[in-house]
């Protein structure tokens, strides 16, 4: 009996030398991330003047995804939930400028397990907001530090390739974000597609024409690190590329609409993915850590509201969530405009959960960064226009809940919520976006003082930009 137990244990050991033998290498990972960029704005979603030709490579050899989420369309929150796997009420980091709380584990930590070194340049995590999240190396996390991409070539040039860890290397560009360029734009504003709901003015296309700079700056940002990682990391490098939240335009960043929410998302990996392929998965910003770690050997965590969706990577399935939530609070006394939303594989639902509340943001309120320049130009138009008017007081004042069939009305133009027709999708997606909160254990806090329609001077020309944050 002790020879024949022996004999399976010696057995056994040969068994798992063979499979460590011939397992796959662990995939060196790079995630590089634009900052304020909507789904629209880049080639391989349709548009065809704003320049990315490097998204559009990408796409080319990779697998682009149609819809893909963060978890709340301004920044701390966003990129708390991807580094944490958690949604903002979860992981604590709901404000922005928030930070998620410190015993949460993080992004490095599941990777560094898993046998990585994981090293971050350039807005990855907030501004500065980095040291908290344990990466073996990182730099020029601070605002609009443009040497970060430079600096990172130059740290995959000198990494030593012997003996060398499987590398998570995280890039994140300042670009789109404002401030955008102001000059040598190589862009014709009169030629450029305004989003919907924009109100047509020189000074709204003049400064269509500046983001749209900014953007090919994103995009030469890409090129040159996917081209150092596929040199000093290696032809087969999986590539996942994404941004944190739509543009800083009027009904994009800060809010739940599509252009705010929907983000682009391609995914490269020789071998793996097929080139040029599209897929309509649901997939979400917390989906990414558990996604880009099984695909490095680990298991998905157990716990995290993020799901994998290494199956559809590897074109196993179509399919991924079958209903994606987003949350907002506020953006200091900018923007205090508490939301919730759901979408299905067809209807969006959003909650306003102070209608009351005057919806301000850094575009319309009188402020160094802000595009008040072009914002005054809507305020002159909806004096005479009634269609501007229209448009200007959609902007500030929100009902209590928002219906939209995105199969219809793609840019969400048409609420519907008051449809007599349409009560069932509304009671529907309503229980769950209730159900879905009660999980998320969402305490619906407003953060800051808010600004309310019935107060004149919260919000339109007259409106004071709050004062300074203090330094902590």
């Amino acid at each position: 009996m002790e020879k024949i137990t022996a004999m399976k244990f010696v057995f056994a050991c040969f068994v798992l030398l063979v499979c460590g033998l011939h397992a796959a290498p662990k995939p060196n990972i790079l995630v590089f991330l634009t900052d304020d960029q909507s789904q629209l704005d880049c080639s391989p979603y349709g548009e065809k003047v704003i320049r990315t030709p490097n998204m559009q490579k990408l796409a080319d050899v990779g697998m682009t995804f149609e819809r893909a989420y963060v978890a709340s369309p301004s920044c701390a929150p966003s990129r708390a939930a991807l580094l944490t796997g958690l949604m903002p009420a979860r992981n604590g980091a709901e404000a922005n400028h928030a930070r998620p709380r410190a015993e949460i584990k993080k992004w490095p930590a599941y990777f560094q397990e898993a046998g990585y070194e994981v090293v971050s340049f350039g807005k990855v995590s907030h501004y500065k907001h980095t040291p908290d999240y344990g990466f073996d190396h990182f730099a020029d996390d601070g605002f609009h530090q443009h040497k970060s991409i430079p600096n990172a070539v130059e740290w995959l040039q000198k990494r030593p390739r012997e003996d060398a860890k499987p590398l998570c290397f995280m890039v994140g560009t300042n670009w789109p974000h404002v401030p955008w360029p102001e000059k040598d734009l190589g862009y014709d504003g009169t030629q450029l597609t305004l989003p919907a709901g924009s109100i047509d003015t020189p000074q709204t296309r003049a400064w269509r024409a500046k983001y749209a700079a900014a953007v090919t700056k994103a995009d030469d940002d890409l090129g040159i690190v996917v081209a150092a990682a596929r040199q000093h990391l290696g032809a087969d490098t999986l590539v996942l590329f994404s941004a944190d939240h739509g543009a800083q335009w009027p009904f994009g960043k800060w809010n739940g609409y599509e252009s705010g929410v929907c983000v682009p998302l391609i995914v490269s990996w020789p071998g793996v993915v097929q080139p040029g392929s599209r897929s309509r998965a649901m997939v979400q910003w917390t989906d990414f850590l558990p996604t880009l770690l099984e695909a490095g050997g680990g298991s998905p965590p157990a716990g995290i509201d993020g799901r994998s969706f290494l199956s559809v990577l590897k074109g196993e399935t179509g399919t991924h969530r079958d209903l994606l939530f987003t949350t907002h609070s506020n953006d200091g006394r900018f923007n205090i405009y508490p939301l919730r939303t759901v979408r299905d594989d067809r209807w969006k639902y959003i909650r306003n959960l102070h209608p009351d509340f005057a919806f301000t943001t850094h575009i319309d309120l009188p402020v160094r960064l802000g595009q008040r320049a072009f914002f005054s130009t809507w305020e002159d138009k909806a004096r005479t226009d009634p269609q501007a008017a229209q448009i200007l007081k959609r902007y500030h004042a929100r009902p209590a809940q928002e219906l939209y069939d995105l199969e219809t009305d793609p840019h969400e133009q048409r609420n519907l919520a008051a449809d007599p027709a349409h009560q069932g999708e509304l009671a529907r997606l309503g229980g769950q976006l209730d159900a879905w909160l009660k999980t998320q254990d969402d305490k619906l806090s407003v953060f800051e003082k808010p600004r309310l329609l019935s107060d004149p001077t919260s919000y339109g020309p007259t409106a004071i930009a709050p004062a300074p944050a203090k330094k902590k």
